[in-house]
């Protein structure tokens, strides 16, 4: 199978604006926060007009929130093309690490705090990040030879992205991470002692 022609000096013109575009917002956004900057001027900023600037995402959070795409084809790929030896679930809580452990060295700290402290764009990354729910759910289900529409297969998934929104959004990433993945994967632990009657 050929390897597929590179992209055209118009594509990589557009990726590059767009890159561009999502580079400034956010040096703008972290400068003086998402609410006191305009789209106008994100567009001033690369030199182009606010409605080149729309074409490329249409909404003020989405320039924040650039690899939606790549974010779900690696959380397929997760399942698809994990190790024969290897579980789905268990590939999914080694990617679910891996991204947990990005989010903690300092250069990522004042985007995570950006998007933790803006109600705006915390609540677009998490309606975002479900969005994969779906997708995730049907390879999961492909997976196990079921339907696409499999409950269990629908459940697990949106489970699973709601544990690592939760850690993301926590003070201990890691830890939650592992604590909601292990519930998530025995069961609730059984108590010590009885509960009340």
């Amino acid at each position: 199978m050929p390897a597929p022609a590179p992209p055209g000096r118009r594509a990589r013109k557009k990726a590059a604006t767009r890159q561009a575009l999502s580079d400034a917002a956010l040096r703008l956004f972290l400068a003086r926060g998402f609410a006191d900057v305009t789209v106008r001027e994100i567009a001033d900023a690369v030199d182009v007009s606010t409605t080149t600037l729309m074409k490329h995402f249409p909404t003020k959070e989405a320039l924040v929130f650039d690899r939606d795409d790549e974010i779900e084809r690696a959380l397929v790929a997760a399942v698809t093309e994990r190790p024969a030896h290897s579980s789905a679930f268990d590939a999914l809580r080694a990617y679910l690490r891996a991204r947990v452990a990005r989010a903690v060295p300092a250069r990522v700290r004042p985007f995570l705090e950006l998007v933790r402290t803006t109600p705006a764009l915390s609540d677009h990354w998490h309606k975002m990040w479900l969005r994969h729910a779906h997708v995730l759910a049907r390879a999961l289900a492909r997976d196990l030879g079921r339907p696409a529409s499999d409950a269990t297969c629908t459940a697990m998934a949106h489970l699973v992205l709601e544990a690592a929104a939760l850690a993301e959004r926590s003070a201990h990433p890691a830890r939650t991470l592992e604590a909601a993945l292990a519930i998530l994967e025995h069961g609730w632990p059984r108590a010590a002692k009885p509960g009340r009657r």
